[in-house]
């Protein structure tokens, strides 16, 4: 039992971090200290989508599902979960490749706006 709580528990903390390194970026217009965590962990998930890596998490779930008698899963977290949603037909390097390059552009234009918005706030101040 306590296996599959864990195993369900690694997941949330996969989902939410994936959803972190989308949509984190956002977070900088709040908190600009924000990037300190959000950027590394854009690096590292890009870099997981575009090489094909598998995330370390995914290994780590499936020994907690084996462990409480489940079966584990040979895919990746995004196609083990997502794939039959997003991409039926399955999901090719090119595939992989375009979403990590969406994954930057999406989270550059955030980071480029913010950037502006700050000069902009710089610009208004008056000089001593």
């Amino acid at each position: 039992m306590i296996y599959r709580v864990l195993a369900e528990a690694v997941l949330l903390v996969h989902f939410l971090f994936i959803l972190f390194v989308i949509f984190g970026g956002l977070l900088v217009f709040r908190w600009s200290k924000a990037a300190w965590i959000h950027l590394p962990c854009l690096i590292w998930g890009a870099a997981i989508i575009m090489a094909g890596w598998i995330c370390p998490l995914t290994p780590l779930e499936n020994h907690l599902r084996r462990a409480a008698g489940e079966e584990g899963y040979d895919a990746g977290f995004i196609e083990h979960y997502l794939l039959a949603v997003v991409y039926p037909g399955g999901l090719t390097p090119a595939v992989q490749i375009v979403l990590g390059l969406l994954l930057l552009g999406f989270n550059g234009l955030v980071y480029a706006l913010w950037v502006r918005r700050i000069r902009r706030k710089d610009k208004r101040t008056p000089l001593e």
